[in-house]
């Protein structure tokens, strides 16, 4: 007994005509919710064009009103400090957002602490200052790179923290200045009196360290200045014929050109430690710009148009939320 079952050759047809009939109403759609707003526009024009000035003078009041400002501090935690940085920042990040004025004011020291909305600290990548002189760094980045990706190691929380420069960011409602509000934040971040033990031993111990390199450089400079002497006192001889292969004066050499290197490293590494946080650069009152789209005095001309026309075309309103209407009735029926 043959199962086949007949195959109806008119299906794919059906469909394309189904499809197209779709299509069609969708357009037609289109088309007639054109026309309308053109009619709709037409109409109402006088009240459309008083709507949008009232919308746009309502908007251009909010959006300044609305403005809000960055400020950006480059930062050095100098003696192993930037997870006390961190803290620092978190803590008042959250008495800001426990709107605690009274600490803002009396312990951070910010004259404004109302206008202060946030604040945050991004590290700033820089791994080739990383690596410089610090083989164990480019030794343990290689060793962690093996298993992972680069990119998101070095952009890594753990290892992000080890990158010498920090970036701060702080955002107000209002405009303020250096004296009101980064000079007091920086003072705060230097109030720690175990940081600055080891600011007062590190500091003495890299002076200290400075005079005993002056002291091989000057022994260094003695020892070449012999050398040079008994090289001059031999060449005043014409039938002396010097060679010398000893490799030593080459490694004194070396060792002084190395010396100086650590000794200039030393004297600019001195500048920063004068503080526990060095601030690097600031920069105050940067406006946050916001786009075009996204600001009142082009959302509110747009909202007061789409009330107006959909107070007035109540059934183009009802017609194209039916769907989203009808789809949240089913889920309870």
């Amino acid at each position: 007994m043959s199962t086949k079952v007949p195959q109806n050759s008119n299906d794919p047809e059906i469909d394309l005509v189904q499809i197209s009939k779709k299509i069609n109403i969708f357009f037609g759609r289109i088309n007639t919710s054109i026309f309308r707003s053109i009619q709709f526009f037409i109409r109402n024009w006088v009240i459309i064009l008083i709507l949008v000035a009232i919308g746009f003078a309502l908007g251009v009041v909010l959006d300044n009103v609305q403005k809000t400002y960055k400020h950006e501090i480059i930062v050095t935690p100098n003696f192993k400090s930037t997870d006390y940085l961190y803290a620092k920042i978190d803590l008042i990040n959250s008495k800001i957002n426990e709107r605690d004025t009274n600490f803002l004011k009396n312990v951070v020291g910010i004259q404004q602490p109302k206008i202060l909305k946030s604040i945050e600290i991004k590290p700033i990548a820089d791994v080739y200052n990383f690596i410089t002189n610090k083989p164990e760094n480019f030794q343990l980045i290689k060793l962690m790179a093996e298993d992972g990706d680069i990119k998101k190691i070095l952009e890594d929380n753990i290892t992000s923290k080890n990158y010498t420069n920090q970036l701060i960011i702080l955002s107000t409602s209002q405009k303020s200045s250096d004296k009101k509000l980064i000079q007091p934040l920086l003072k705060y971040f230097n109030k720690s009196e175990y940081y600055s033990k080891i600011q007062k031993e590190t500091y003495f111990n890299v002076v200290s360290k400075l005079k005993e390199i002056d002291s091989i450089i000057k022994q260094i400079d003695g020892v070449l200045s012999n050398f040079s002497q008994t090289t001059t006192g031999s060449l005043k001889n014409d039938k002396l014929v010097y060679y010398n292969e000893n490799t030593q004066l080459n490694d004194i050499i070396k060792t002084k050109d190395a010396l100086l290197n650590e000794q200039s490293f030393h004297r600019i590494e001195l500048i920063g430690f004068d503080k526990i946080v060095k601030e690097n650069s600031v920069s105050i009152n940067i406006e946050n710009k916001k786009k075009f789209f996204l600001k009142f005095n082009f959302l509110l001309p747009l909202i007061f148009y789409c009330c107006l026309y959909s107070g007035s075309n109540p059934e183009v309103f009802i017609e194209s939320n039916s769907y989203l209407l009808i789809k949240k009735l089913n889920k309870y029926f």
